[in-house]
């Protein structure tokens, strides 16, 4: 799975590796092995520690990276902190969190392989020249970062109800960690919409096509405001 600590490869690997196959190695690679951890394990010491050292490392590990492909292994690692949290109560909850994670990361990637944008600095391209396509990828950043009321605050959220009973101390922890990724992710997305830059070191060729903008846009407008139509539905219901 790449969960810490034997997690070194895992970096390496992605940054190796194009977009389409990160987002494999990210998402589909992992279905098996977390299936047969749930079976196997539903409470231990040695899953608690598994769980916080993953937090930790997914947090710390993508705070001095410029590489997005780096920063999305970490976030990955992270988030699989999340899930082996999910073993502690019900195995729904897990499939629930891993499939809006695979969503939000296939909307990223989505992005990301169209432009071949691999490095943060390259999402100084889109100020002048694509101003709506770099909005939504700041998005879903903070959606993957679970900050709310974006749709990857939904699947936290879940696991916090559940957590906050039996739990507390482990709760209270996982949060903490949470919110240095959330300064992370804030602080990109505060200097790539507030401030400019004229002297870019990379060319990207900005698709204008119709078709893949409005993907883009249609895939963006869900991971970014899921939270808002599930409360909806919820409220309906």
């Amino acid at each position: 799975m790449g969960a810490a600590p034997f997690h070194f490869w895992f970096p390496e690997i992605i940054e190796g590796i194009n977009w389409i196959n990160s987002l494999v190695l990210i998402t589909w690679q992992k279905i098996a092995p977390i299936i047969l951890l749930s079976y196997t394990i539903k409470y231990s010491n040695y899953l608690i520690f598994i769980i916080l050292i993953s937090t930790i490392v997914g947090r710390l590990g993508g705070l001095n990276q410029t590489r997005l492909r780096k920063i999305i292994a970490y976030s990955s690692i992270n988030h699989l902190g999340w899930i082996l949290r999910s073993f502690l109560n019900r195995n729904i909850i897990w499939i629930l969190y891993f499939c809006l994670y695979s969503f939000i990361s296939i909307t990223l990637i989505y992005i990301l392989n169209i432009f071949k944008i691999f490095y943060l600095k390259q999402i100084y391209t889109f100020i002048n020249k694509n101003l709506l396509i770099k909005f939504t990828l700041l998005l879903n950043l903070l959606s993957l970062g679970g900050l709310p009321p974006f749709l990857g605050f939904l699947p936290k959220w879940i696991i916090i109800q559940y957590l906050r009973n039996n739990y507390i101390y482990l709760l209270f922890f996982i949060i903490t960690i949470t919110l240095i990724t959330l300064f992370f992710y804030l602080r990109i997305s505060y200097t790539r919409l507030i401030l400019s830059h004229n002297e870019l070191n990379f060319n990207i060729l900005i698709n204008k096509n119709i078709k893949i903008n409005f993907s883009i846009l249609t895939l963006s407008f869900i991971s970014i405001n899921g939270l808002i139509l599930c409360t909806i539905l919820f409220n309906l219901l």
